[in-house]
């Protein structure tokens, strides 16, 4: 047998070289093609602008006095709100609403006590404000916002109803008021419903200078009408929660509702139910 060995070396050694040719000419080859490609490219980076972060919107600032759509907003003052809220008694068991909420610092004082609350507000800015105020309070689990027309918003559902509008549209806003649960406690600062008088009145002497009276009405079941009570004829005429009429022959006297909740007097007794 032949041996081979000395053949195959220079083989070998010729197919090294090769490669090894071979690879520095590639390797001239990928750089020259990168430098082009790199080349013709860069006109195109050279025309393609740097990214510009987008600039952060500007805090709004509302001022007070402000147009809106049915009333000027100015903020109840926070002394205020918190003497709203302890006349309503609200609890964290109640659902508030306040209507034309503005910089949301009702809504927040209400969620802070531990209530769910809702703001109804028409102008979007005052709306996003709100919104942003909660979440920097920490409270957006409770207190939410809704840019909407006080007028056809649906507030039957609240237990307590805060609000800071002119005397006419609490007039206008009456009627449905009026409507809602027996014993739904609603709050105004300063303005009055019409003839309709207030149960309670209050003020915030401390930390307040301007609008600091609030004034609380419950809302009265609707009782008019003839009863009978320790087999006599109850009859009740009903303006608001002021009730007049009689038992039997005896006229009544201070007779009251208080949300669903009868108190009167009649030859001497008092009745209550």
């Amino acid at each position: 047998m032949r041996n081979l060995s000395n053949q195959l070396r220079p083989a070998a050694s010729a197919l090294h070289h090769f490669n090894a040719a071979r690879g520095g000419y590639l390797r001239r080859v990928v750089a020259t093609l990168a430098t082009v490609a790199l080349l013709g490219a860069a006109p195109a980076l050279a025309q393609a602008p740097a990214a510009q972060p987008t600039p952060a919107a500007p805090d709004y600032v509302p001022s007070s006095g402000q147009a809106g759509k049915d009333v000027v907003w100015v903020p109840t003052p926070q002394a205020l709100v918190d003497t709203m809220l302890d006349m309503a008694k609200l609890t964290p068991n109640d659902f508030h609403m306040d209507l034309g909420s503005g910089d949301g610092r009702t809504v927040i004082t209400a969620a802070k006590r531990g209530s769910k609350s809702l703001g109804i507000e028409y102008e979007p800015e005052m709306v996003a404000l709100a919104k942003s105020n909660a979440a920097r309070e920490g409270v957006t689990d409770k207190a939410s916002f809704e840019k909407a027309d006080l007028f056809e918003t649906d507030f039957s559902k609240a237990q307590v109803l805060t609000l800071f509008l002119l005397p006419s549209i609490n007039e206008k806003l009456r009627p449905k008021i009026l409507d809602m649960k027996p014993g739904t406690r609603v709050v105004s600062n300063t303005f009055r419903m019409g003839d309709w008088e207030p149960d309670q009145t209050s003020a915030a002497i401390s930390g307040c200078q301007s609008w600091c009276s609030a004034l609380l009405w419950i809302v009265p079941a609707k009782v008019e009408g003839s009863w009978k009570v320790d087999g006599k004829d109850l009859k009740l005429t009903q303006k608001y929660q002021v009730l007049t009429g009689t038992l039997g022959t005896d006229t009544i006297s201070d007779a009251k509702m208080n949300g669903n909740e009868i108190t009167f007097k009649a030859n001497g007794a008092t009745y209550t139910g």
